[in-house]
């Protein structure tokens, strides 16, 4: 289901702006997750038709959830933009700063992350927050009981279910009866998923939804969004379906390990789950019921206004035009 991934949705944004023209590459060397094809050789496989493509391209824009320099980056002779999806945070300085060298401008997220790497001596880089089209999205009050949550970044990976929080989540609507989970799926595990919402005796509780739907209609049937993981590079640094969820004046539930948990904070739009534990989820969510109304107020006025796409289509647009040669 690639048109729910939020950085496929980034990409057609930018493409469907009548002056931004371009043709999508994907690097990976395969067609589901896991591979033992060395990490920094992928794109290899598409070298030639991408020297090829120089002769009609004004540059490069690559997508990537971690700051890494594929070997590819190396024989390119157009501009490359490299935006960081997931950010920075945690990555290893000499690996950014190999990765800087190759490229004409690096696109983080934050503004933190940008203020660590120019503090490594790293210049060319710029804060683009991501954006979607907030018109899709609309204010519903909260439903009645029972409390009812959201996630909508499923796993990948089996390993995910733990990294991702799944597992902690399923072990939370077990230490609580009154609340309610709804998964938004993909396409895959979609049998293990349903197997473990079986076995806890889960069924009338949690609800997996493995198709494209509204998810504005979906929105209006919960309380609040969450998205889990215990490392930086397993979503955006800002995922979508949070962002959807402040658009449609829903709280968020956020990762300490996510940076939007920075933002989360500072605007208290949600609150922030320490530990990738059931303990840690419930006191997050006690935390979230308590203090609901004002951070549903919060959503309300920030959702729109701080994640607009067009503001992100313009700030790239700005910065293609700066790189062209025309």
């Amino acid at each position: 289901m690639a048109a729910c991934d939020a950085v496929v949705q980034e990409i057609e944004a930018l493409r469907a702006v009548g002056s931004i023209h371009g043709q999508v590459i994907h690097l990976y060397p395969g067609r589901k997750p896991g591979t033992r094809f060395p990490r920094r050789w992928w794109g290899l496989q598409h070298l030639p038709y991408l020297l090829h493509a120089e002769q009609h391209v004004d540059l490069h824009h690559f997508f990537n959830p971690d700051p890494f320099p594929f070997d590819v980056l190396r024989f390119l002779r157009r501009p490359i933009v490299y935006t960081t999806v997931a950010g920075v945070r945690g990555s290893d300085h000499d690996t950014v700063q190999r990765l800087a060298r190759l490229t004409r401008t690096l696109v983080v997220p934050t503004e933190s992350g940008r203020i660590e790497l120019q503090t490594l001596g790293i210049a060319n880089v710029i804060t683009i927050r991501p954006g979607i089209d907030t018109a899709r999205f609309s204010h519903t009050p909260p439903p009645t009981q029972p409390f009812t949550l959201l996630m909508g970044s499923a796993p990948w990976t089996i390993e995910q279910f733990e990294s991702k929080g799944v597992e902690a989540l399923l072990e939370a609507a077990q230490a609580r009866r009154d609340l309610r989970l709804i998964f938004l799926w993909r396409g895959l595990h979609v049998g293990e998923m349903e197997r473990r919402v079986a076995q806890r005796g889960l069924g009338e509780r949690v609800t997996v939804i493995n198709r494209q739907v509204d998810v504005n209609e979906v929105l209006a049937q919960v309380h609040a969004a969450i998205v889990l993981a215990d490392d930086t590079r397993l979503v955006k640094a800002y995922p979508h379906s949070l962002l959807e969820a402040l658009a449609a004046g829903k709280p968020v539930l956020v990762s300490r390990a996510i940076p939007m948990s920075d933002y989360v904070e500072q605007t208290s739009c949600g609150k922030v789950v320490e530990r990738i534990n059931p303990q840690s989820l419930l006191a997050a969510l006690d935390q979230l019921e308590a203090d609901y109304e004002a951070c549903r107020a919060t959503a309300i006025r920030a959702g729109r206004l701080d994640f607009s796409q067009q503001q992100m289509i313009q700030a790239y647009r700005q910065l293609y035009m700066s790189h062209s040669p025309t």
